[in-house]
Formats: C-alpha cells, structure tokens, sequence
C-alpha cells in the first residue's frame, strides 16, 4: 500500500517542479486567453505547461489516483484519493510581472482533504501541511496570530466588478470593525499569510476546489479556523469562505456576510 510520506513526497517535488516552470517563464508569457468572459478569468501557456508537469509527476507514482485539476478539469478513477491542483493561482498577477501567485495541491482521501502543499515560487518558500501534523513553511512550523479583530489585517476577494452589490454589501460590514484591508487576487498568497500570522482574516465570495483545498488546511493546522460564510464546516466545494486566526471567528460570522447569486458563484 501506498504511504501518506510517499504521497508527500510526491505532492511537493510536484510542486517545485511547477515553481520551477513559473519561475523560468516569470515576464515571458507568450500567449494569455480570457476562459470565462464575466469574471475576465486568464489562463497562459505557462498555466498549462505546469499543470501538465504537476499532472505528470502524479501519475507516474498514483496512475490509480483521481486528479481535479483547475484546467483539465475532472480525471476520475476508482480510488478514494483525488488530487486537487492548481498549476497557477494568481494568473492576472503573474501575467502583470506581481510576485503574487503561487501552485497549489491538495489531497482528499474519503472526501476529506488530507495534505496540502503550497509554493510561493518568487519567495522560494514551500508550505505544506498533514492532517493532525501541523504546518510548515520550508520546514519550521508556523502559527497563526493572536489578534483581536480590530487589530486585524483582512484580505478581500478581488471580484468586485462582477459581484459588486452583494460583496460591498458584506464589506460594509467590516470596513470599520477590521484595522486593514488588503487585495492580492491570490489564495495561495492569502491563506500562507494567515498561516504564519502574517495577515488574520480572509473573505472570499468566489473560490473553486482548487483555489482552497491546500490553504485551508495549511490555515487550520497552524491553529487558525476556516468555515463557509454561515460558519458551517468547510470544504473544497464550499461557495466562499472565512479563514481567520480563530480568534476573530465567531465575530465575522455573526455580520451575516451576503451570499453571492448562485449564477454569479
């Protein structure tokens, strides 16, 4: 039987190798194309290159394994494990030369999300997380912080333009209750900064599988919480999210955040 170490193993020489392809290519992208006309959502060459290259490495070690893959889409197998990948989280960022981007995988086992990986390419840093084991930045554990909610620094999902009722509606909210308030239109970015406390809250309306599976874990075992908007348990198919250091949970709960119209999810 197949390891959970070798699964690891796995999922971050598959990470490193993506980072390398992001990294080799960073300010050359050759070709970028709009896949979705209301969100303005791009997907380059170098989104597909790596995700082939992360596609790849699985399946020489897991060919028996279902993959989800941000731009394959479904792979599906006969297995209780499923990888959960993005190739390229931040593509609009790192189309525009931003440092802001990242790879992300995640691995579910029985329907719940056992490990999570996450390279920051351009800070060389490697995130991963086990189930019960805690979370790592390049191999020293991490914490989340331990601030109130009117200290807390709140990153904001960037879709305003195409959502902009219900989510201004939420931000309302919070404007006042939150010290600051960032938007870096990259998940992977958002949940490794709650993780090593860093920033203290996250409110995305908008998030996919893939945009989530690997942080959310990351956020919890590093002692930070993750729900949907109503507070209930999260999941990778979970429409939106709250990540927070636990410690402001409960009260971003309670501002009764918008739903976004399930045509606009």
């Amino acid at each position: 039987m197949d390891s959970h170490e070798d699964m690891k193993d796995t999922a971050i020489t598959a990470a490193k190798r993506a980072a390398g392809i992001l990294m080799d290519r960073f300010g050359n992208v050759r070709q970028i194309t709009s896949k979705n006309e209301t969100y303005k959502d791009y997907v380059t060459d170098v989104d597909l290159q790596a995700e082939e290259e992360i596609i790849t490495t699985i399946r020489d070690r897991f060919p028996d394994h279902s993959i989800l893959s941000e731009e394959r889409g479904d792979l599906p197998k006969d297995s209780e494990y499923k990888w959960i990948i993005d190739p390229l989280d931040g593509t609009h960022n790192y189309a525009h030369n931003l440092p802001m981007f990242g790879v992300s995988i995640a691995l579910e086992h029985a329907e719940t999300v056992i490990l999570g990986v996450i390279s920051l390419p351009h800070f060389d840093e490697i995130y991963v997380a086990e189930r019960g084991k805690g979370a790592f930045r390049n191999g020293s554990k991490i914490h989340v912080s331990d601030v109130d909610l009117s200290e807390a620094l709140m990153i904001y999902d960037t879709k305003l333009r195409v959502n902009r009722d219900p989510m201004i509606n939420s931000l309302s909210k919070l404007v006042h209750e939150v010290f600051v308030i960032r938007m870096f239109g990259a998940a992977t970015w958002d949940m490794c900064l709650i993780a090593k406390g860093q920033a203290d809250l996250s409110v995305d309306f908008t998030c996919k599988p893939w945009d989530i599976a690997a942080g959310a874990l990351i956020v919890e075992e590093a002692g930070g919480k993750v729900t949907d908007l109503q507070g209930n348990i999260w999941n990778p198919y979970s429409n939106g999210f709250i990540a927070s250091n636990g410690k402001i949970h409960e009260k971003v709960v309670s501002k009764e955040l918008s739903e976004l119209p399930e045509a606009n999810v």
